[in-house]
């Protein structure tokens, strides 16, 4: 007789447990490009700050705004690779509202 392996999960737990492997790894490229999204629109906004207050140069203003159009590129690239709209990266938080 063989005992049968030990469960670890209980059973409500199990069913809500989402095991898929493509739904899992989209929900990870979800979360990752949230909150790389995030960091590029406060980097957007501390940009538009500096150069408000006129701290740059207007070296350094062509560079900021050249590293910034790319990144957006990047991520609606990364967004497209992955099957996912500018909306999916917007996660509800609840009674807090949303993320972005």
């Amino acid at each position: 007789m063989t005992a049968e392996p030990h469960d670890p999960w209980p059973s409500p737990l199990r069913n809500r447990v989402e095991a898929d492997p493509e739904t899992v790894e989209k929900g990870l490229v979800q979360l990752v490009l949230t909150l790389v999204e995030l960091l590029r629109q406060l980097m957007e906004r501390q940009a538009i700050r500096r150069v408000e207050a006129g701290g740059l140069s207007d070296d350094d203003v062509e560079r900021l705004g050249r590293t910034l159009m790319l990144l957006e590129e990047r991520m609606e690239e990364l967004r497209e690779h992955f099957g996912l709209e500018p909306e999916d990266l917007n996660i509800d938080l609840g009674p807090l509202g949303t993320l972005l």
